[in-house]
């Protein structure tokens, strides 16, 4: 008998623990559509058009009394949003790990960004600093958002499921960017027909992917549910506010040197894939001369590539490792983008072969990181070191586009400025290749799975 209630209790964790998982993967379904429909495709070329509407003669606008090339108010945009979300991670991260109450915070950042997603529906004319503010507002948002996402992973998957759990997510994220950017597709390509202007079917494209944000963020809030904290943090410790829990974050990662490692190896090569990710658009568009419907098909191959990369990578992490196949991406993106500086103007086919290098290997890069640091992280801290990976995921991708947007804004190339992010890709190859996975795990105090 009291095996029989052993195995039911069992089988009743690892039900509560998939509809978990299942209701997890739904905030990517949710999310994914910003990312692809409003930060990869439409806001870049439309917020530049927007600003070279409010340019002057010389081609500059002016936020603030600073001059800046109206081809670089998007990417500084950017940047300026990833620093915002800097200074707010930790302090969401901490007070989660304190509570134990993500949903709760997880709920107020999801909204946050789906509102300010939607009322860029009023983004026209020259209105170029509402844009950047409602980009501000909705990146960072959406990075503090995922910083509290990614930490259930450790709680709803044990070692040997993350893989596959995360690789799923992608994917679903994936499907979701594919399914609503065929929808905006036929919008935009058929605008005439809808009685709307090409304008109008921007902004209704961005205002719909809000829209789709918040209204499948109710499922990961329904099915998902927090865990009294486990931290073994002193009372000074627990009660740390301001600016000193950032700093004590960091001190606290200090005792986990190699987790730190990884970090510092995911922060520069993801930085340059956030930057591919949010200029390709702005590369397409402004120097290969590429209209907006070669875009989004380039994009949605992208995605539909990005769901099998993601779960073949996924496997090939089985079989080879986590940290093996990530570097192997590296290499890929690496190839990929050197070539993507040669590409010719006004030849979409080219691009449509680039942009399927790209769907390849983004998804499993991206997802075999998350999996991997998952191991990483000292148990009870999840949120906390979440934010420092999201940081480095989204949080501390500022220096990509910064460097996009000053390079082009001193040479006035477009390829010049693409270029420049090869860098990233080489230096985070030699860091990771650096860091002993197998004993960073262990140092962690979590178990060390059979391949990793």
């Amino acid at each position: 008998m009291g095996t029989d209630t052993v195995r039911t209790e069992a089988a009743d964790d690892a039900a509560g623990r998939r509809r978990e998982q299942r209701g997890w993967y739904f905030y990517d379904w949710a999310c994914s559509v910003y990312s692809t429909s409003v930060l990869t495709v439409f806001l870049g070329p439309y917020l530049t058009s927007v600003a070279e509407e409010a340019a002057d003669a010389e081609g500059f606008v002016h936020p603030l009394g600073i001059p800046v090339r109206a081809g670089s108010f998007f990417a500084y945009s950017v940047s300026l949003s990833v620093i915002v979300a800097v200074l707010v991670m930790p302090l969401v991260g901490a007070a989660a790990d304190r509570t134990g109450r993500k949903k709760p915070l997880l709920a107020a950042a999801a909204y946050l960004g789906a509102t300010a997603t939607t009322a860029m529906f009023f983004l026209d004319g020259d209105r170029y600093l509402l844009g950047g503010v409602l980009l501000i507002v909705a990146n960072a948002a959406q990075s503090v958002a995922m910083m509290l996402y990614n930490s259930y992973l450790p709680q709803i998957a044990p070692p040997e499921e993350r893989d596959a759990v995360s690789s799923r997510g992608w994917a679903f994220g994936y499907a979701s960017g594919s399914l609503m950017l065929i929808v905006n597709l036929v919008l935009y390509l058929a605008h005439d027909s809808f009685g709307v202007s090409e304008g109008m079917a921007v902004r209704i494209c961005l205002a719909s992917a809000g829209l789709w944000w918040g209204g499948f963020a109710l499922i990961p809030l329904l099915r998902l549910r927090d865990r009294r904290s486990t931290s073994r943090r002193t009372e000074g410790e627990r009660t740390a506010m301001g600016f000193r829990q950032l700093a004590a974050t960091v001190r606290d990662m200090r005792r986990h040197p190699l987790t730190l490692a990884f970090l510092l190896a995911y922060l520069v090569y993801n930085d340059g894939i956030q930057t591919v990710i949010s200029q390709a658009s702005v590369y397409g568009s402004e120097e290969l001369g590429l209209g907006q419907s070669t875009l989004i098909g380039a994009v949605l191959l992208v995605q539909v590539l990005a769901v099998a990369g993601a779960l073949a990578m996924g496997r090939l992490a089985r079989i080879y490792g986590a940290k093996r196949t990530i570097l192997g991406s590296l290499v890929a993106w690496t190839v990929t983008l050197a070539a993507g500086y040669f590409l010719p103007a006004g030849a979409p086919v080219w691009f449509f072969v680039l942009a399927a290098g790209i769907g390849l290997v983004l998804g499993g890069s991206q997802a075999l990181s998350r999996s991997l640091f998952s191991h990483l992280v000292p148990p009870g801290k999840e949120a906390e070191y979440f934010s420092a990976y999201e940081m480095s995921d989204r949080g501390m991708s500022w220096l990509g586009p910064l460097l996009f947007g000053l390079t082009y804004q001193l040479t006035g190339s477009y390829r010049d400025a693409i270029i420049s992010l090869v860098a990233f890709f080489v230096i985070g190859f030699a860091l990771l290749a650096r860091v002993p996975v197998r004993r960073a795990i262990s140092d962690a105090g979590n178990q060390v799975p059979t391949t990793i």
